[in-house]
């Protein structure tokens, strides 16, 4: 029991610490308990008592581990941070500034516990792992379902009616399901896991993202990120753990690049240097198990496309203080099955930020925007680039085969 208790997530957690009634100012705001009161005294206060004002921060700090009572200083201001740093992060929480009251006496926060996130999210996994671990080799375990790929010869056989290039295809995702199952916790290796026949994703822990910056259209930074907590795009360096930044502490930073790296016309140079300034938060993007996120701090405004913008036509603007998912993961594992089967397109991943002007828009050419961003989740690369290599290995084994008399296949439809 006490393991279960230890190992609750943070909304589980902070349901039962509202249900608890033990802190001052700490309750539901409705009836349906999806909206909470979070009490958000600052420390500056005059009438600021540490004992009740921080409990609840320190009660957090406490539980993970990160304080512990007569042995390390208290820090009334990290304590609180962490706690925003989780709520920020987490996919559970969405803060409603509207109902937020941080000018009275007892100021407060007001958050809406989302109720769609995935709580079966990784369940199939920890199941695969476990039998990998009970039973052996996992190269040695063939997935329920799935058909086996034949010698040679049969392949031969199969490919007239296509079949060839479908048990290739899901080959590779078997081998991949089981070589990535082993090490997740390796941020640098591929972890996407599916599972056979349904072909479900059904956890990520590969948390890379590939980020590209492009001054007019030029490229001037190229930075993989591997920060579990993900990464701010910002102008200077925000202090970590500081009350300047609302959102996780120890993500990685991407700084903005001086104009003078590259030689523009000073027109342009001019315009990036007043709108600069005004990144100075920057955005937050992260990799979360049901897909790629990000929340804008900057007062500068931000705009987007990618395969969730409602719009491809006119700017998509990301709302400040305000969590976007970006990527769906159900919906690119559904259009990677379909890919996969041979039916669909390839699944988009890709995402272009636009710093400061409208995006998209069919005035000006991406080349012409002073700041953009490109942020790539490599999980989707290493995916569907381990498919292309298996689609190029069969049909150079076919071209080989109708060299020698064999019927050739046609060439296969490259993503």
């Amino acid at each position: 029991m006490e393991e279960r208790i230890k190992n609750l997530r943070l909304k589980e957690w902070l349901i039962a610490q509202i249900d608890s009634g033990q802190y001052a100012g700490l309750s539901w705001e409705n009836v349906e308990k999806t909206l909470f009161r979070i009490p958000w005294k600052h420390a500056a206060k005059q009438d600021y008592k540490q004992n009740e004002d921080a409990a609840l921060f320190k009660a957090w700090a406490v539980y993970k581990g990160k304080y512990r009572e007569g042995r390390d200083k208290a820090d009334p201001t990290m304590w609180k941070t962490r706690l925003r740093c989780a709520l920020n992060k987490s996919t559970d929480f969405q803060e409603v500034p509207e109902h937020s009251q941080l000018d009275l006496s007892e100021p407060y926060k007001v958050y809406r516990i989302n109720t769609e996130t995935d709580t079966d999210m990784g369940q199939e996994f920890s199941q695969i792992k476990a039998h990998v671990i009970n039973h052996g080799s996992p190269s040695c375990i063939p997935p329920q379902n799935l058909p086996v790929p034949q010698p040679q010869q049969d392949c031969k056989t199969q490919s007239k009616n296509g079949d060839a290039v479908q048990i290739l295809r899901e080959a590779v995702v078997r081998e991949h399901m089981y070589h990535w199952s082993e090490a997740p916790q390796d941020p640098r290796s591929p972890s996407l896991i599916i599972t056979a026949p349904a072909l479900t994703v059904t956890s990520i822990s590969d948390i890379r993202l590939q980020v590209r910056l492009f001054y007019h259209g030029q490229l001037v930074l190229d930075v993989i990120t591997c920060s579990p907590d993900g990464c701010f795009i910002l102008q200077g360096q925000g202090p970590l753990g500081s009350e300047r930044i609302y959102g996780p502490c120890s993500a990685q930073q991407i700084s903005f690049p001086p104009p003078a790296v590259l030689h523009l016309p000073p027109d342009i140079t001019q315009a990036m240097t007043h709108l600069l300034p005004h990144l100075e938060r920057g955005v937050l993007v992260w990799v979360a198990p049901d897909g790629l996120f990000i929340k804008r701090f900057c007062q500068g405004r931000v705009y987007w496309s990618g395969p969730l913008a409602q719009h491809t036509d006119r700017p998509n603007k990301l709302d400040r203080e305000r969590t976007c998912k970006l990527l769906d993961m159900h919906i690119f594992q559904s259009e990677f099955r379909r890919y996969l089967q041979g039916e669909g397109h390839r699944p988009r991943y890709e995402i272009d930020l636009c710093f400061g002007e409208e995006f998209p828009n069919s005035s000006l050419q991406e080349t012409n925007k002073l700041i953009m961003a490109q942020v790539v989740p490599l999980f989707a690369v290493d995916l569907l680039q381990s498919v292309q290599t298996a689609d190029k290995q069969h049909l150079d084994t076919f071209r080989t085969h109708g060299e020698e008399g064999q019927p050739d296949t046609p060439p296969l439809p490259q993503p």
